[in-house]
């Protein structure tokens, strides 16, 4: 399968002329929308988000991954692989996380170019028809790079920060819940919050943090919306103690 994880939005073209180049260049390939709402312009947040959530596909899966605020410039096409996983995208650090946490990691730039490629939509013009080859068993002309060549060590193995808010309000960090104890008490802006293992264990309306379905640290409210907490929002810092 080919999944889609870009910030286009919920709303405009993009995600559908992507989707009409899959269509046309890879037939029968069952192709998923994961994330079109990616935290937009930001690599660094988005790349925590997709290795929490590239886990839970299967082995073989090509990620289309668009977020790619210099498209257009010298920065390279790659294609990614770790875990069992392919990823074709731009060299932002998008891919460090995974690279970083996924078994056999390999990373190689990508020297194919299409015929008309716009300078502003990579996305559907370069990365859409690399997936599709790569989905369908074709060649990909590239050439190798080191792993150190587009690595971020600068970079925290656990951010610190929301990377994401969901349909609920749900605000995820991009710290793993399994690094931290029960006993961890976070702060964002003027909020505090403890753990809790589900929403039913605080009382309605109360703030808590959780380990949520996809393993990241989360903070939400109980029938309510953490996005509406003073200083909850994507890219807030959270503090641990």
């Amino acid at each position: 399968m080919i999944v889609l994880f870009t910030d286009f939005g919920l709303s405009g073209p993009y995600t559908g002329q992507m989707k009409a180049v899959l269509a046309a260049q890879a037939p029968g390939v069952a192709v998923i929308d994961l994330f079109a709402d990616a935290p937009a312009f930001d690599a660094q947040l988005s790349a925590y988000l997709l290795a929490a959530y590239a886990g839970g596909f299967p082995a073989g899966t090509v990620f289309l991954c668009v977020v790619d605020p210099g498209v257009g410039t010298a920065r390279r096409p790659l294609v990614a692989e770790a875990g069992g996983h392919a990823f074709v995208g731009p060299d932002n650090g998008l891919f460090e996380l995974v690279l970083r946490r996924g078994a056999g990691a390999r990373v190689r730039t990508i020297d194919w170019r299409p015929e008309r490629m716009s300078d502003t939509f990579h996305g559907r013009d370069l990365f859409a028809p690399v997936a599709a080859r790569l989905a369908t068993g074709g060649a990909v002309e590239s050439t190798p790079l080191p792993l150190a060549a587009v690595a971020k060590p600068e970079w925290p193995d656990e951010l610190p920060r929301i990377v994401y808010v969901d349909v609920y309000g749900n605000a995820m960090t991009g710290i793993r819940a399994g690094c931290l104890p029960a006993s961890a008490v976070l702060r964002v802006g003027a909020v505090e919050v403890r753990h809790a293992r589900t929403f039913g264990a605080v009382p309605e309306g109360s703030a808590f943090w959780y380990g949520n379905s996809n393993g990241l640290v989360e903070i939400a409210v109980n029938r309510g919306r953490a996005d509406r907490l003073a200083g909850v929002s994507v890219g807030a810092e959270v503090l641990v103690g």
